[in-house]
């Protein structure tokens, strides 16, 4: 686990744009989208915002766009961008298939909570992409 700390050490020294807590909720993202499956496999851009998504109601709940737009995410495509800095440094793994774009969803923060939870969150400060 210290090499994981030392390699984002050194991508957030080379792309100040995220704060590290952002690369380790992606982590976290990843993981429960894994534990999710019932064998492991890739998971794509699509699957891991969906599992962003859960992952931020249950932390944080209305408060998720705030937290975000505090670490320095702004839309889903910096979600992508955390994602392959972690690939350049070797932190995780795609395939030839992965995009950038793949994280590409101009409703994300709109569709951030899902309608049984009730949760809104103000978006009008939010770029969209």
């Amino acid at each position: 686990m210290k090499k994981i700390f030392i390699r984002l050490d050194k991508i957030i020294d080379g792309d100040r744009r995220f704060a590290k807590e952002a690369y380790l909720f992606v982590m976290a993202a990843l993981g429960r989208a894994l534990d999710g499956l019932e064998q492991p496999r890739h998971i794509n851009g699509a699957e891991l915002l969906i599992s962003i998504q859960r992952e931020a109601e249950e932390q944080f709940g209305p408060m998720a766009a705030t937290v975000f737009q505090h670490w320095g995410i702004k839309n889903s495509l910096d979600f992508g961008e955390i994602v392959f800095n972690m690939v350049r440094e070797g932190i995780l793994s795609k395939t030839e298939n992965d995009r950038i774009d793949d994280f590409k969803d101009s409703v994300f923060f709109e569709n951030l909570f899902d309608q049984v939870s009730g949760y809104r969150l103000e978006t009008s400060k939010l770029n969209q992409c």
